[in-house]
């Protein structure tokens, strides 16, 4: 059996994605042979299982099954095919487009991560844009894909949406700021982005009293999380004027990882 599974655990901060199928419905390595044949920009790169490997399947639970997937020329390792073992399934705190909290009980997790070889480009936009693209295929493939979990911003994105803004934004469109980053309030009332940081290495807080119209608020954070993922981080202060006609100031706390948005 040696030589097909994988360990993601040696890789660590990898850049990552999960796909949540209905249970008991995840794809096996022969629905993905069957999906790449489909595909344009998407081919089976490598399948690790050998013709002595598929005469032992009593030990096929026991092993993680993955698939190493080539798009727009660059490699992802696609791991927890059935009827391996199952990967861990994400952590999940906010939801875009379904109607509960996904749970391992529900769901089955599948994993995309970039290749080994592009472990140090992991956090390109390049590389983020190809693994994003290879998901909304498989999206558009698989009826039985409920969801794309996005690691950075512990997201669950319904099927529909995760299509929809994906599609949207690799045709040039804005970026997905619901779905790949979230908000969160905090205990003083402010409101802060998650998962930003991976784009530009630094956070959002919408300050009180600005922050207490959540849905103003939400509305403002989304656009400016599209003004810093095209022009990248805050380095020094920056004024606005609010859709509302208001003045803001942005600027980087004490801790440069935070950019800090309040009325001037």
């Amino acid at each position: 059996m040696g030589g097909w599974t994988i360990s993601l655990s040696r890789r660590a901060n990898i850049t990552q994605l999960h796909l949540l199928f209905a249970k008991g419905k995840r794809p096996s390595r022969d629905a993905i042979r069957t999906f790449t044949a489909r595909q344009q920009a998407v081919d089976l790169s490598h399948d690790p299982v050998s013709d002595d490997d598929l005469l032992d399947t009593a030990a096929w639970p026991d092993q993680t099954v993955w698939a190493e997937l080539l798009c727009d020329g660059l490699t992802f390792d696609l791991s927890g095919l059935a009827p391996g073992q199952l990967g861990d399934f994400p952590v999940i705190e906010h939801r875009f487009d379904l109607a509960e909290m996904p749970t391992a009980a529900s769901y089955d997790a599948l994993s995309i991560v970039p290749g080994p070889h592009l472990a140090a480009g992991g956090r390109s936009v390049p590389v983020v844009r190809a693994m994003l693209a290879l998901a909304r295929d498989l999206t558009l493939f698989f009826d039985d894909l409920a969801a794309v979990c996005w690691s950075q911003s512990r997201s669950a994105i319904g099927r529909r949406f995760f299509e929809s803004v994906i599609t949207a934004w690799l045709d040039g469109g804005p970026f997905p700021a619901l779905g790949l980053t979230a908000f969160s309030e905090s205990a003083d009332g402010a409101l802060h982005s998650v998962g930003l940081d991976f784009w530009i290495g630094q956070e959002l807080r919408i300050e009180p009293p600005l922050s207490l119209d959540r849905v103003a608020a939400t509305r403002l954070g989304i656009r400016l999380v599209n003004q810093f993922v095209l022009a990248g981080r805050l380095e020094g202060d920056e004024r606005i004027i609010a859709p509302d006609g208001a003045r803001l100031v942005l600027r980087p706390s004490r801790d440069p990882a935070l950019i800090v948005v309040r009325r001037e």
